[in-house]
């Protein structure tokens, strides 16, 4: 995606696996990596893995590690930035658009 630089997405349970509602899809960002800032018609639901990482939401930026949870509401812009010397990993559910 245009604006993502160092991030591998891999989609782990979606439709085909007979999620009707949701799909959940694992992030790894390297180093220096980062999403765009962008936003969504859809909420997120992310939940940190390893890593350590800058989390932007609208004007807000929070330091996020492992454990940590983060909701991002529905058309909020928002962006994922790796700060640490190792990958940043997480967990992002969405729901299926209607």
């Amino acid at each position: 995606m245009e604006g993502f630089e160092g991030v591998t997405v891999r989609w782990l349970i979606t439709k085909d696996d007979g999620a009707e509602n949701f799909a959940m899809r694992c992030f790894e960002i390297r180093p220096r990596g980062k999403t765009a800032f962008h936003s969504h018609n859809w909420e997120h639901e992310v939940f940190i893995l390893s890593g350590k990482g800058k989390v932007r939401c609208e004007n807000e930026e929070r330091i996020v590690e492992a454990g940590y949870v983060i909701f991002i509401p529905a058309n909020v812009s928002h962006s994922f930035e790796n700060i640490g010397g190792d990958v940043l990993r997480f967990l992002c559910l969405i729901p299926y658009k209607k």
